[in-house]
This record gives C-alpha cells, sequence and structure tokens, in this order.
C-alpha cells in the first residue's frame, strides 16, 4: 500500500477528477455547451482553427486527475 499521506491526497486527486469530470458532462448537456460546441463548430470551420469548448477542457482534465489520483491511491509502497 501507498503511505498514508499519499493514499490521502490521491483520493482527494481522485474526488476532484470526478467533480471535474461531472462539470464538464453537465455543462455538455446544457444550452451553454450546445452553444459552445456550435459556435466553435464554426469558428473552425471559417479559419481550420483547432479550437475546443471548455467542456471537453474538463472532461479531459477530469480524466486525467481521476487517472492520477487513483494511481496514488491504489499503488503498492515499493518498501
Amino acid at each position: 500500500m501507498a503511505s498514508p499521506p499519499m493514499k490521502i491526497l490521491g483520493l482527494i486527486i481522485l474526488i476532484l477528477g470526478a467533480v471535474l469530470l461531472f462539470q464538464g458532462i453537465s455543462r455538455k448537456d446544457s444550452l451553454v455547451g450546445h452553444t459552445a460546441t456550435v459556435t466553435t463548430d464554426v469558428a473552425n470551420s471559417i479559419d481550420g482553427g483547432a479550437r475546443t469548448p471548455l467542456h471537453v477542457t474538463y472532461i479531459v482534465g477530469g480524466g486525467a486527475l481521476m487517472a492520477v489520483g487513483a494511481f496514488f491511491a491504489f499503488r503498492k509502497s515499493s518498501s
């Protein structure tokens, strides 16, 4: 098992990642998320840019935080 402070930190990061992921999914399904997706698609088609809506950043960031948190919370100790 990981040391207790690292395990607690991992659990905190895991929970924060889950909250961020939930916020991103909620935003994606809202009117604001649909509007952001449409306007981003229009802007990208006009100038060929690579913009992403904010809810995509929330979803990706939340998933990454959850992965890092799970790694620290559930890894075995090296000693």
